[in-house]
């Protein structure tokens, strides 16, 4: 018998907290046995609002986490009805505290999306909608190990990814337009951003290289 899906951003930080009692560290294999494979919208929102923690500063883990976020929206995008991951995944585990004091720094946030979100036009997070939804997910985790390299760049696509699990999460279609036009705003801009900062460098090199230049031929 398949569990039933957490219907809110509260109930999801409570039942991953509960878990923080049970033992000294929690893997992603006891995220999945205790929400049931069906949570894709949870699976997508909770690594992209850990990605908006101080914990997305750390090299590396802003892609790590895109990645992980691709491979449920990639099983979402195909119709799967459960989330498969392999073990070397399964086994990634966090420290209980460290988990506990994050969970509780977002609970605040948790309580204002829950009472800004209220199950309206259930319909666009159904069928087809979903399938957009991920592709679109999938489409800003792509954005993000290029964007890793700039300050907080990666935030903007990870925010646009967290709404969209919320939308999935708590099934409100308006939030799920809201977010889907964040994801394209956000898959824009970090292009944009991406390319204008590469050109940005090298007019630089360029400007900083022209003394020299310069210096040399009147030689």
């Amino acid at each position: 018998m398949s569990k039933e899906e957490p219907g809110g951003v509260e109930k999801v930080l409570g039942q991953l907290d509960d878990l923080t009692t049970k033992s000294g560290k929690v893997c992603i294999s006891d995220v999945l046995d205790d929400f049931g494979g069906r949570s894709f919208g949870p699976f997508i929102m909770l690594p992209a609002l850990l990605e908006l923690t101080p914990v997305g500063g750390i090299p590396g883990v802003p892609t790590f986490l895109a990645a992980l976020i691709s491979l449920i929206a990639i099983q979402l995008l195909l119709g799967k009805e459960r989330i498969w991951m392999p073990g070397f995944l399964q086994n990634r585990a966090v420290e209980s505290k460290k988990l506990h004091k994050g969970i509780a720094k977002l609970r605040g946030v948790a309580h204002w999306l829950d009472e800004h979100s209220h199950g309206r036009l259930t319909l666009m997070t159904r069928g087809v909608w979903v399938r957009i939804a991920a592709l679109v997910v999938i489409l800003l985790c792509m954005t993000v190990p290029p964007l890793e390299v700039l300050p907080f760049a990666s935030s903007g696509p990870m925010l646009a990814i967290a709404a969209i699990g919320l939308a999935l999460t708590v099934r409100d279609g308006v939030v799920m337009l809201i977010a889907l036009a964040l994801g394209i705003a956000a898959i824009g801009g970090g292009t944009y951003y991406y390319y204008t900062s590469d050109e940005e460098e090298e007019g630089g090199s360029q400007t900083a290289m022209a003394p020299i230049v310069i210096e040399h031929l009147s030689a």
